[in-house]
This record gives C-alpha cells, sequence and structure tokens, in this order.
C-alpha cells in the first residue's frame, strides 16, 4: 500500500538531505529550530535521542499529516560530547584528542506523523578507531577537508576516512547523519516504499 502523505526532513543538514535523497523518494526540508544544548548529566546517546524527537516533533505539529524524519548525532571520546568544532583550532585540537582512540557516534532517528500518532525511533552507533595522528597530518586534514560544521571534526564521505584504523557499524550511513538501513525500513512501514511502484 502507498502513502500519499507528504515527506519532510526536519533538517536543515545538507548531509541528510543527501543522504535523503539516495532513496529517490519526493520530500521537503523544513528547519527544526530546537534547542540543541545538552542537559546536565545527560549522557550522548540520550542526547541523541532526546534531539531527534524534538526535531521531528517541532516540525510534525506545523504538518499534522505528513511523516517528518528528525535526526541527530552525537559523537563522545569516552563520555565527552564531541561538538561541531567551528574553527580550524578546535577541529585540530579535537583531532589530536581522537589520536589512536575510539570514538562513539550515536546517530538517532525519529520518523513521525503527528496527526495519527504514528511514530518509530533508533539510535544507531558507530565506532570509530583512529590511527595515531601526527599534528602536521592533523592540520593538512583540517585544511583540505574543512570539517568545522562535522561532529568530531571530519567527513568520513571525504578525506576523513584516511584518518582511520577501522570502523564498527552495522549501517555506514549512519556516521555521515542519517541511517538510511534502518530509515528504509521504517518508510516501508509507513506506506513510504522506496523501491515501491511510481
Amino acid at each position: 500500500m502507498t502513502n500519499t502523505a507528504p515527506l519532510i526532513l526536519g533538517s536543515t543538514s545538507p548531509y541528510r538531505r543527501a543522504l535523503l535523497e539516495r532513496l529517490g523518494l519526493p520530500f521537503t526540508v523544513a528547519a527544526p529550530g530546537v534547542d540543541e544544548f545538552p542537559r546536565p548529566g545527560e549522557p550522548p546517546h540520550g542526547l541523541a535521542a532526546r534531539l531527534a524527537g524534538h526535531k521531528a516533533e517541532a516540525v510534525a505539529r506545523l504538518h499534522p499529516t505528513a511523516w517528518v524524519i528528525g535526526s541527530d548525532q552525537v559523537a563522545a571520546l569516552d563520555d565527552e560530547v564531541l561538538s561541531k568544532p567551528g574553527n580550524v583550532d578546535t577541529a585540530c585540537q579535537q583531532l589530536a584528542m581522537c589520536s589512536g582512540r575510539m570514538v562513539t557516534f550515536y546517530t538517532a532517528v525519529r520518523l513521525l506523523q503527528f496527526g495519527t500518532g504514528r511514530q518509530e525511533s533508533h539510535v544507531d552507533t558507530t565506532r570509530v578507531k583512529f590511527r595515531v595522528l601526527q599534528d602536521a597530518e592533523i592540520v593538512r586534514y583540517v585544511e583540505r577537508d574543512q570539517p568545522l560544521d562535522c561532529a568530531g571534526s571530519f567527513r568520513s564521505e571525504g578525506l576523513g576516512i584516511a584518518l582511520f584504523e577501522r570502523l564498527e557499524t552495522d549501517d555506514p550511513t549512519a556516521l555521515v547523519g542519517l541511517p538510511l538501513i534502518w530509515l528504509s525500513a521504517a518508510l516501508r512501514h509507513a506506506g513510504l516504499d522506496p523501491l515501491g511502484a511510481r
């Protein structure tokens, strides 16, 4: 059964938009405009899940018949959240801290139709082992890839892959920002099958 309800991505991230475009479904984009600050003592995976839910709800309230995708990603070194660096110095500092260590990325998604209350939620966990990085390599990487808007200070879909020793994941698209394997299944359950008849 095909669902004719519109699909909205509740995110202005160009990375999530590009990932969702891969599924070939028509969708629009809306800015959720929610506060993304963590709460005191909030664990990284809980922060990701809460923000994904808030983003979906903020947009879905304005479009109650649409299916809305809310997503958020949190990177953590041990239990310390790694924010988007915003500048070159912070990016270099983050990568120096990650050198030779394991960083965990929690990518949360909520698919919500506000009018019916139907929803599905998921948190993907991806572990990235960084190889031991030299200071000069870090500087060259940041200059070339400019990952200043990326949690963890790298783009895995770009040159950032050269920073890694290994990845542990069930879905490589989750590291970019939207786990398409899980989302494809959730969309099928909602009647929005990427491989359905047009």
